[in-house]
């Protein structure tokens, strides 16, 4: 394969982060592979962090800004996310850059000039290295083989995505490309970091775009040896046989004529594997068959579930005519009529009504746990369903909708379906009196 530079800064990630061009000469990047390294608190500042805990809910975490005098710890750029690792025994919990210098956020604070030992988590970051190395890897060939030249990346918790610039990819090609760059990894080939002024000559032979306004010091180049050679600020493994071996898992549909290629590199492989594994026995010994038959087999299910759902349904709906007219004899009729089943759903609950038809009724349907959460239907007046709805929902302690007559929802305590109907009863009493008390006044 002939060596030619790539010409595109390799931290265009989608998420639109810092250029790699703006590499900064930290330990961690002299030398990846330390784990550990002595320095010198320079300035410690007061700073919060903003932080997700679960879906959507954030919270703003309370701590320090440190700088050191170096770093063995990577800020987040080019497209690979920052180290974690322990300043002394205090963790640091995010390393952003700030022009030449990083930022390692602690929530204890640390003495400027105080000497300090930098561990770094090792697990996350030698991931960091194999899953970066294996996408210049990826990018380099597919560049070369097919003319699919990248235009993002991003290293994700489970797996990497590589933008490819391009509206479609051929199966053949993601295999051609798989093959390639393993037999490289199987070649061994050298992986080495050299840092060039940012006027040397060279590096117009790698840049493919200018320098960001915040530049300060040398421009990294990472060569792979006559394969690949590109500007980038991260950290990278020293030889391609510690990538162990590279998947790609398939591609997507990407932005406006792009294509996403998924992959996973090195540890994430074998991670992946080991997943995998332990899902086919488990469908092995459910499913009773050999691990090649759990298509066909799953195939057979899925129709005979389809067929017993279609029937279910017909059964459902008879039940739900045969207990609309029960309930429409109730003696409660004209009043207030409830029912609660352990089995059923929404659409049984509104067959039962559709088929009783309460103009004058309140009809309260329940299915579900009588002491947990269930759905329920309330139907009748207009106007009552209106007012009365959103309190029943209140009482179940859930929330619903309504619409011409029918007010349905989600509840969370059925235990209190009693509290509900007593609600309804009063109501339903009320009314009543009313109606007697306007007939009176009539017949004066």
């Amino acid at each position: 394969m002939k060596f030619v530079p790539r010409r595109f800064p390799s931290a265009s990630v989608r998420r639109a982060v810092r250029s790699p061009e703006s590499a900064m000469a930290f330990q961690c990047q002299r030398d990846s592979y330390a784990r550990q390294f002595s320095t010198v608190v320079v300035a410690c500042r007061p700073a919060e962090l903003p932080a997700e805990v679960g879906k959507g809910q954030k919270v703003v975490r309370h701590g320090f800004q440190v700088v050191l005098e170096d770093t063995l710890l990577f800020p987040e750029g080019g497209g690979q996310p920052d180290d974690r690792g322990m300043i002394d025994n205090v963790p640091v919990l995010r390393v952003t850059r700030r022009g030449a210098e990083a930022d390692h956020f602690t929530e204890t604070p640390l003495a400027p000039g105080s000497r300090v030992q930098v561990h770094v988590d090792w697990e996350r970051r030698f991931d960091h290295m194999q899953q970066h190395s294996g996408q210049h890897l990826i990018t380099a060939v597919a560049e070369h083989l097919f003319g699919l030249k990248t235009t993002s990346w991003e290293l994700g918790r489970l797996q990497s995505v590589i933008e490819l610039d391009s509206p479609s990819v051929t199966a053949e090609q993601v295999a051609a490309i798989e093959q390639s760059v393993n037999e490289k990894i199987r070649a061994r080939l050298p992986v080495s970091v050299r840092e060039l002024s940012p006027d040397d000559p060279e590096v117009e032979q790698v840049r493919g775009r200018g320098l960001p306004d915040d530049h300060v010091g040398p421009v990294r180049v990472v060569t792979i040896e006559g394969v690949d050679a590109n500007m980038c600020c991260g950290t990278h493994v020293s030889n391609l046989s510690d990538l162990q071996v590279i998947k790609v898992l398939g591609i997507e549909k990407g932005k406006k004529n792009k294509t996403n290629l998924l992959f996973l590199a090195g540890h994430r492989v074998l991670k992946w594997v080991a997943r995998s594994h332990a899902n086919e026995k488990a469908l092995t010994a459910l499913l009773k068959c050999g691990a090649e038959d759990h298509v066909q087999v799953v195939t057979k299910l899925q129709s005979s579930v389809k067929l017993l759902q279609k029937n279910n349904l017909n059964l459902l709906r008879d039940l739900a005519v045969h207990v609309a007219r029960t309930l429409r004899d109730s003696p409660d009729w004209g009043g207030v009529v409830a029912l609660h089943r352990k089995e059923g759903d929404s659409e049984f609950m509104n067959i039962v009504a559709n088929e009783i038809g309460a103009e004058d009724t309140l009809l309260f349907l329940t299915v579900g746990d009588e002491k947990g959460p269930g759905l329920f239907l309330l139907a009748g007046p207009p106007e009552a369903v209106e007012t009365l709805g959103p309190r029943v929902a209140e009482v179940l302690e859930g929330k619903g909708v309504g619409k011409k007559g029918r007010f349905q929802g989600k509840a969370t305590r059925m235990s209190r379906r009693t509290e509900a109907q007593v609600l309804l009863r009063n109501h339903a009493s009320l009314r009543a009196q009313r109606a007697e008390l306007g007939a009176g006044s009539t017949g004066q």
